[in-house]
C-alpha cells in the first residue's frame, strides 16, 4: 500500500544521472564554500578548552577575521573540496539503498532510515582522512597552533596551498603511521550514521508537515528548502554531543571511542 504524500518523492529511476552529477557538485562546491567558515569556527570551539580562546560564534568569527584576515577562515579549504567525491558516494549509495529497501517496504520513513545511515558508511570511510588533514590546517592559527601539529612554514607564502597539508600528512604519518589517517573513525561513524539516518526522515516529515499548513499554490521547492535546514537542525541537535568527542578524538588526540571501550572491557 503506497504512502498518501503531498509532496512527490523523486526516486533513483526517475533521475537525469548527468545532470544529477554536474549540477549536484557545482551546488555542493556553492554551499561549501558558503558555510566553511562557519565549519571551521564550529571546530575551533569544539576543540578549545572551556572558553580559553573564543567566548562564542561571533566572538570567534570576528576574532580570525582580525588577527587572520579572511584566508583564516578558509583554512583547509582546498583540502576539504576533495570530501565532493565522497559527496557523490553518498548521493549514489542512498538513492541505489533507497531502490533497494523499496523491494522490501514501501515506508519512506524505512527508506530513508536504511538508506542514510549507509550512506553514511560509506562516505565517511572515505572522508575520515580527508577530515583529519583539513581539521589540523584549521587549528593552524598565527605564530600557534590549537592542535597536535605545528605547521613550521605557515607564514610562507610558497606553502601556503599544499606545503602546509604536505607537512600535515607527514607528522600525521610519523605520529601515528596510516593508522593516524583514522583516527576517531569509530566516532565519526557513530556522529554521522545516526545524523544522516534521522536527518532525511525529518526532512520528508517536515515536508509533508508544511505542506499541510500552507496553501496547496506554495512552491514544493520553498518547502523543499524550508524542511532542509530544520530537519538538519534537528539532526545536529541529536549528533553534536558525539560530533565533539569526534572533532576532540581527531585533533587533540583523545582516546578513541574502541579505545575507551576496550580499555573498560579489560577492567
Amino acid at each position: 500500500m503506497q504512502d498518501k504524500r503531498n509532496i512527490q518523492i523523486i526516486e533513483w529511476e526517475h533521475l537525469d544521472k548527468k545532470k544529477f552529477y554536474v549540477f549536484g557538485i557545482c551546488m555542493t562546491m556553492m554551499i561549501r564554500v558558503s558555510v566553511y567558515p562557519f565549519t571551521l569556527i564550529r571546530t575551533r570551539l569544539q576543540v578549545q578548552k572551556g572558553k580559553s580562546l573564543y567566548n562564542g560564534t561571533f566572538d570567534a568569527f570576528v576574532k580570525i577575521l582580525r588577527t587572520e584576515g579572511a584566508s583564516g577562515l578558509y583554512r583547509g579549504f582546498l583540502v576539504n573540496t576533495f570530501t565532493l567525491i565522497s559527496g557523490q558516494c553518498y548521493v549514489t549509495t542512498y538513492e541505489l539503498t533507497r531502490k533497494y529497501v523499496a523491494c522490501y517496504s514501501n515506508s519512506n520513513t524505512v527508506k530513508s532510515l536504511v538508506a542514510g545511515g549507509s550512506a553514511s558508511l560509506v562516505a565517511q570511510s572515505i572522508t575520515v582522512p580527508i577530515d583529519i588533514v583539513s581539521q589540523h590546517l584549521m587549528m593552524q592559527r598565527k605564530g600557534e597552533t590549537m592542535g597536535r601539529f605545528r605547521i613550521q612554514n605557515s607564514d610562507c607564502k610558497r606553502a601556503l596551498v599544499f606545503g602546509q597539508t604536505k607537512e600535515v600528512i607527514v607528522q600525521i604519518f610519523k605520529a601515528d603511521g596510516l593508522r593516524g589517517f583514522y583516527r576517531g573513525y569509530v566516532a565519526s561513524l557513530l556522529t554521522y550514521i545516526p545524523n544522516s539516518a534521522v536527518w532525511w526522515p525529518f526532512y520528508h516529515f517536515y515536508a509533508e508537515q508544511l505542506s499541510r499548513l500552507t496553501p496547496k499554490d506554495c512552491p514544493h521547492l520553498l518547502l523543499q528548502a524550508i524542511s532542509g535546514p530544520l530537519a538538519a537542525a534537528t539532526a545536529s541537535t541529536l549528533t553534536n554531543p558525539m560530533d565533539v568527542i569526534r572533532a576532540r578524538v581527531q585533533v587533540r588526540a583523545w582516546p578513541g571511542v574502541a579505545s575507551r571501550a576496550a580499555r573498560l572491557g579489560n577492567m
